[in-house]
């Protein structure tokens, strides 16, 4: 069996990481957690974006013929992130909305907000044992803006596959524009391009985009992402400053390497920055 990929930083020292960079006021750091999840600090404020970090879904598809066969060591138990002032989900698939993360989470944070979309706030208020009108649900649209725990939140639609609503027009799939002090921070949650995807983002002018890079499929059996190509041509459409990958190294049957991403940012002459799982970035290196 091959062994797991172990994280830069982890548990403890990922966490003494996070205290020593609170010091750095002037600029924002994040750390990447796996698949599509980050821990964003500023001005001592903390943003956790589609946290997974558990191994759920491993067990859950264990014995099927779509096993969930983890890639990389989990970077820190959810418990051990009770300082977080808001966390977020992008849509409802259990690597971007885990029970299993979120609920040690409220627990060890009972007020915590959950930033999720409109479309998703009574699937996800059942599924970790909250009332619809819970004050952590935080329900944003696109085109909507909701602030908590120090950040702003701007719903941008995501396809994956396809733009899909629910019968009162809210998107199932959604991207964040995080805004915060004088940052913009684009997580793209799980997407493929569509028409127009980049009017939605570009008025922004983001500083950082989070883009997956996975690619799309179909024996895989699961919905699809961009791929490296496509995300670095996105990075660029948008004017990001630099763009990160996300959505790989998690799981064996579900991954891509970041070297096309790589590429084709540098013909595109598109900054970009691959991380270490439990690596720091930190806006400094913007320049």
């Amino acid at each position: 069996m091959t062994a797991m990929i172990k994280p830069l930083l982890q548990d403890d020292v990922l966490l003494a990481d996070v205290d020593a960079a609170k010091s750095d006021r002037p600029n924002f750091r994040l750390w990447w957690l796996g698949q599509s999840g980050f821990l964003v600090q500023f001005n001592g404020r903390h943003a956790l974006l589609d946290p997974y970090l558990s191994d759920s879904l491993t067990v859950k598809y264990a014995q099927t013929d779509k096993p969930h066969v983890r890639m990389t060591e989990r970077v820190i138990a959810p418990e051990r992130l009770g300082f977080v002032d808001v966390v977020t989900s992008s849509h409802n698939h259990t690597d971007h909305f885990d029970p299993d993360t979120l609920k040690p989470l409220l627990a060890a944070k009972p007020a915590l907000p959950l930033v999720l979309p409109e479309a998703n706030r009574g699937a996800g208020a059942f599924r970790i044992g909250l009332g619809l009108k819970a004050a952590n649900l935080i329900g944003v649209r696109a085109g909507e803006v909701k602030s908590a725990g120090g950040f702003t939140f701007n719903g941008i639609p995501a396809a994956h596959n396809e733009l899909e609503v629910d019968a009162e027009g809210n998107h199932k799939f959604l991207g964040y524009i995080l805004q915060f002090g004088p940052w913009r921070v684009y997580h793209a949650g799980d997407t493929k391009l569509y028409p127009g995807m980049e009017d939605w983002i570009r008025p922004f002018r983001v500083d950082v985009a989070l883009l997956p890079i996975n690619g799309d499929k179909p024996e895989r059996k699961v919905a699809g992402n961009l791929d490296g190509r496509e995300a670095a041509q996105l990075a660029k459409a948008i004017g990001a400053k630099l763009a990160i990958p996300m959505h790989y190294d998690m799981f064996t049957f579900n991954t891509a390497s970041p070297e096309e991403f790589v590429t084709e940012c540098a013909r595109l002459g598109q900054k970009c920055r691959v991380l270490q799982a439990g690596e720091r970035w930190s806006s400094a290196e913007l320049g």
